[in-house]
């Protein structure tokens, strides 16, 4: 397995042991290739956004600055839109 020292410094600095370095990666590959696939997408996009909110409370928990904190918020905004954007489904919710 591949682990940059970066990714284990930055992760480490975090408050997470070095171990959970390769499950992180392997929940973000499977929750991204779910919204990748268009009958999995919500499923996926739902999966990211729980991704995505764990980073923001490990960065609130460091006091990281506002970009760090704010990055994944963004991210999981235009995640969502893009997902809006593409399958009917979620505009029939919406549209209610």
């Amino acid at each position: 397995m591949v682990k940059p020292p970066f990714v284990v410094q930055a992760t480490v600095q975090l408050g997470y042991p070095e171990s959970c370095i390769i499950g992180l990666g392997v929940v973000l590959l499977l929750s991204t290739l779910l919204y990748l696939i268009p009958r999995t997408a919500i499923l996926g996009a739902v999966l990211l956004t729980g991704y995505l909110g764990g980073a923001v409370a490990t960065h609130v928990r460091v006091s990281a600055g506002w970009f760090n904190i704010l990055f994944p918020v963004v991210f999981g905004a235009i995640a969502w839109a893009g997902l809006y954007l593409r399958d009917w489904r979620l505009k029939t919710v919406f549209a209610r």
